[in-house]
């Protein structure tokens, strides 16, 4: 794996990880958020360091070189999350759905002067 790209790894990763502790400090990023991208920074830094790990599963793998198989890891990663925050949103829309028609109807009892939505 070419140096340039290990270095780009490392200080990709150390990004990474100062901006999410300032998120975290800001209360701006929740800790289970966080921990995904503290893990992600983790598995860069050590296919930074030990680029033979890379290189070995690239090689099992079949990639023809190392930094095609950490693009890959990288995406994957990428991709995970970005499948894991769709089906987040999806579970938040559907509550936001639920409970603005719960308002909805506590707002129509209030209109109506009832006390509870089973004297309809």
């Amino acid at each position: 794996m070419p140096f340039q790209l290990r270095l780009i790894l490392v200080a990709g990763a150390l990004l990474a990880v100062w901006i999410v502790a300032r998120q975290i400090r800001k209360n701006k990023m929740l800790v289970e958020d966080a921990i995904f991208w503290m893990v992600t920074a983790f598995v860069l830094v050590v296919l930074a360091v030990f680029p033979g790990i890379a290189t070995s599963l690239a090689q099992l793998l079949g990639f023809m070189s190392p930094a095609n198989f950490v693009y890959l890891v990288v995406i994957a990663l990428l991709l995970w999350k970005a499948f894991t925050n769709s089906a987040e949103i999806s579970r938040l829309k559907a509550k936001v759905t639920e409970l603005a028609q719960e308002i909805a109807l506590a707002h129509m009892d209030e209109k109506d002067g009832r006390t509870d939505r089973e004297s309809r």
